[in-house]
């Protein structure tokens, strides 16, 4: 079906003893967006949303499917180096394919959501935050190793080509830009407060409200690419010089496509 589309091209194949692989390109026209929804990547959900609207998608099996492939492979007592080796790399990939799965059924439901509403993906730049989980850290080590298991990169990934394929902005905020964004009242940006009782909600003393922290993030991250969008547009003017920036807009705010001309899309048979 995908190569009976138009404008997609074969460009290379593999062929092994059970399986054929196709590479293949698409012309992507790119989508003008009307507003933007923020993606905040957690180890047991992804969080999506902005003013409007919030959604959760629990990805607390894959934390459970990690932590008893780990549970098996220490469970073994052959001392063949090869033996183990083959039976935990068995167990590694059965891992990859079950985690890769449950996060292809949350991003597609995500990348399908923003295109009908028209709305540019936002994301964080998290690249490093393995550091934080090192020994010496003061941390345990299961606790370690349930961080550093966690696929943020894969979440990622998904998003990004299943939403350039189809021509959808996905935009990555920097760390400059991100500072924070859990941690800021969405509303009145006074930092937020945290308690042991509330466990993951925040509360601002200001507007006093009690918000979930993955929810929170989520809104600051669409909100701060959409700020940032609109300041640029009000300091240049039609010529490309500077005008009088006004408060309010009269017209929904456009996020501009990417550069994503041609993508290339893996597709086994």
């Amino acid at each position: 079906d995908v190569i009976s589309q138009p404008g997609v091209t074969v460009r290379s194949f593999t062929l092994t003893l059970n399986r054929l692989s196709l590479c293949i390109a698409r012309d992507v026209v790119k989508l003008e967006c009307t507003s933007t929804v923020g993606v905040d990547r957690n180890l047991r959900n992804l969080t999506v949303g902005n003013e409007e609207e919030t959604s959760h998608y629990d990805l607390s099996e894959s934390v459970r499917v990690a932590s008893t492939t780990v549970r098996i492979v220490a469970s073994f007592k052959r001392d063949d180096a090869r033996i183990r080796t083959v039976i935990a790399s068995k167990h590694g990939q059965r891992r990859t394919a079950r985690t890769g799965h449950l996060l292809h059924n949350a991003t597609k439901t995500i990348v399908a959501a923003a295109l009908q509403w028209r709305q540019a993906i936002v994301m964080e730049d998290i690249r490093g935050i393995r550091a934080l989980y090192r020994k010496g850290n003061g941390q345990g080590r299961k606790y370690r190793g349930r961080m550093n298991a966690w696929s943020f990169s894969e979440a990622q990934r998904q998003l990004e080509y299943k939403a350039r394929w189809i021509g959808l902005p996905v935009i990555r905020l920097s760390r400059r830009e991100t500072r924070g964004s859990s941690m800021t009242c969405p509303r009145c940006g006074e930092r937020l407060q945290s308690d042991k009782r509330l466990k993951r909600k925040l509360w601002c003393n200001k507007c006093r409200i009690v918000m979930d922290r993955d929810r929170v993030a989520a809104v600051n991250l669409a909100r701060r690419r959409r700020l940032r969008f609109d300041r640029s547009r009000a300091h240049e003017g039609p010529q490309g010089g500077a005008v009088e920036a006004v408060k309010g807009n009269p017209a929904p705010t456009v996020v501009p496509g990417v550069d994503a001309p041609k993508l290339t899309q893996p597709t086994k048979s």
